[in-house]
């Protein structure tokens, strides 16, 4: 009979999971992330919706790198979802020192490119409408009508 608490001698390369030898058939099974594992940097995990290459499985779907946008918005949200990333894996391998380091480290750079987006575009969200004592949410441009140069179109 199989046994979940039964020491594993060799752990499962990234992508390749483990299951029981008497499992059902048709029974979804989803590999356990194993620490220290493979990462994509910020802008591969967007493009292919996880930071991790082991869960990026069986299907390798991917974004052709083309067809992701460019410039500060894109790279707030790939900082944004390497966050939120590794909060979920945080969320059941509490004790990885370091994936809560990176957490941390993505965490900053996240809010640090917040802080510029919204000093070059105004703000990403209505509570931040206040500047310099004026409600600036309505002021034109708005950032998708920003060219690539910096200027409107």
């Amino acid at each position: 009979m199989y046994s979940d608490t039964a020491p594993n001698p060799r752990p499962c390369e990234d992508g390749q999971g483990c299951l029981p030898p008497c499992a059902p058939l048709a029974v979804p099974h989803v590999p356990f992330q194993q620490k220290g594992s493979k990462r994509y940097d910020q802008s591969e995990a967007l493009a292919n919706g996880t930071l991790f290459p082991g869960l990026n499985l069986p299907f390798h779907l991917k974004s052709p790198a083309a067809s992701l946008p460019e410039g500060a918005a894109a790279e707030l949200q790939a900082l944004n979802f390497v966050v939120t990333e590794l909060g979920l894996y945080l969320d059941t391998h509490k004790d990885d020192a370091e994936a809560a380091g990176l957490f941390q480290q993505y965490a900053e750079l996240a809010k640090e490119g917040k802080r510029r987006y919204e000093a070059m575009y105004g703000p990403l969200v209505q509570k931040n409408a206040i500047q310099k004592g004026a409600y600036t949410w309505l002021n034109d441009p708005w950032p998708w009508e920003y060219c690539k140069e910096g200027g409107t179109k």
